[in-house]
């Protein structure tokens, strides 16, 4: 390897894909408490490139979700970078709505904070410290297109609607709208194919595993190579499975091919519990 560019194109793309960029289905009434435990591993052609974790609490009426991440092993030699992102939000009729986000990068000397507010579906505020550059070939993201679009934790999440089983095909047969920040972007999931896990510490079991389609609306620039291949790639999957209590499936794994080998990121711990609701004190 050397040059750190194709690792740091992996970490990129399951950054912006994996930790903000899968799908939340239209919200339907059911029961939501759990807590998620979760440490994941970056790899890039089988050798490692970073680690994360994911931490998600899902209340009666509340629910909130942080992540972190780092370059690791090989790469970490090349290039330091880290990042973190959060989420917090309302459960209303036992689906989720943001109200917040905000995440953070930092690759070598440059780092950069993102910020936002969401009322109901609509991107109220947002905002990039620092401020970047005006690019007169970057599509504009209008006001229209900040409605009904989810921020990336939030949506790194799948609702399943109704009581029945949660991993049957047609939980996969849904798409979303996704707005990053700085870019707002479709995505879509179709079935694949039913397969087994086996984390190092936790879940172990049955999942489900999901084709996902990217599209791109506004807020990118059209020549970027970066953003015609994600397009263009038919061969990406995430892998899902149950957050413990809830009705909400939570990324495991996810593969996407890059020009220079595999990308994965995989849970290597996944501690996911229910946890009972509140009782309403009494005098």
């Amino acid at each position: 390897m050397n040059s750190p560019g194709p690792a740091l194109f992996s970490l990129r793309v399951l950054a912006g894909l994996c930790a903000g960029a899968l799908l939340l289905a239209a919200p339907h009434p059911a029961s939501a408490q759990g807590h998620l435990d979760a440490r994941y591993e970056a790899t890039l052609s089988g050798v490692p490139v970073g680690k994360g974790t994911w931490t998600i609490d899902v209340a009666d009426d509340q629910f909130s979700a942080s992540a972190t991440g780092g370059t690791a092993g090989l790469l970490k030699a090349f290039a330091s970078g880290s990042g973190t992102s959060a989420a917090q939000g309302r459960v209303v009729n036992g689906a989720l709505v943001g109200t917040s986000y905000s995440g953070t990068t930092a690759w070598s000397k440059k780092s950069e904070v993102i910020h936002m507010t969401l009322v109901n579906g609509y991107i109220k505020d947002f905002a990039i410290d620092p401020t970047p550059p005006v690019d007169p070939d970057r599509i504009p993201v209008t006001d229209a297109q900040r409605h009904g679009a989810f921020d990336p934790m939030t949506g790194a999440l799948l609702r399943v609607p109704g009581n029945g089983e949660m991993l049957v095909p047609d939980s996969c047969r849904t798409g979303a709208a996704v707005f990053d920040g700085r870019m707002r972007y479709e995505l879509k999931l179709d079935f694949k194919r039913m397969t087994t896990v086996k984390s190092e510490s936790g879940y172990q079991g049955p999942a489900m595993v999901c084709a996902i389609y990217f599209t791109p609306i506004a807020g990118y620039i059209p020549d970027r190579p970066v953003i015609k291949y994600l397009a263009s790639e038919r061969r990406m999957e995430v892998t899902f499975v149950p957050l413990a209590g809830t009705r909400i499936l939570v990324p495991y794994r996810m593969v996407v091919p890059t020009p220079l080998g595999t990308a994965m990121l995989e849970a290597t711990q996944f501690i996911t519990q229910a946890t009972p609701p509140r009782v309403a004190k009494t005098q």
